[in-house]
């Protein structure tokens, strides 16, 4: 009898090269790039200092670290509908396991709006228990041509 991770790897590999879905518009403020720069303690002018952006930065604003983006993805990856529900029964819990790849080809301008988009590039069976799912998270933001961020992320799901 096959196990609910093993199961679900069946369900999974159907979606392998599939875009899952696209997410729920975020806004990023100054309140939330100053609380990022406090926390990381990445003070530099073009993320915290409005005037001095307008003047020397070539983005005339300021705009968001790139590792907030980054980090927003677990959040934004939380608006994408799944592939498949069924794939999901049974977990117990999502660790985030790393990163294989991650480019930050454009900023975030403050004040814009950022959603995911993500693609199920593979699902490997760790255990009889856990699955690791390699996603592309696409950040966009709103108006702009370019993302703001692309990461290959890796999930482990671990079933009960």
């Amino acid at each position: 009898m096959a196990t609910k991770a093993e199961a679900a790897l069946e369900i999974f590999q159907k979606h392998i090269g599939s875009e899952e879905g696209v997410g729920e518009w975020f806004a990023i403020d100054q309140e939330r790039i100053n609380a990022f720069a406090d926390a990381t303690l990445d003070h530099q002018f073009i993320h915290i200092d409005p005037e001095k952006s307008a003047q020397l930065s070539p983005y005339k604003v300021t705009i968001a670290h790139g590792f907030l983006t980054l980090s927003m993805v677990v959040h934004l990856g939380k608006t994408i509908p799944v592939c498949d529900t069924k794939a999901y029964e049974g977990v117990v819990m999502g660790v985030n396991y790393g990163l294989d790849k991650v480019r930050f080809p454009s900023p975030v301008p403050v004040d814009s709006k950022i959603r995911g988009r993500r693609t199920l590039m593979a699902a490997e069976l760790k255990n009889p228990t856990t699955i690791q799912l390699k996603q592309q998270m696409t950040v966009e933001v709103d108006g702009q041509d370019k993302p703001a961020c692309v990461a290959e992320t890796l999930t482990r799901l671990v079933y009960g």
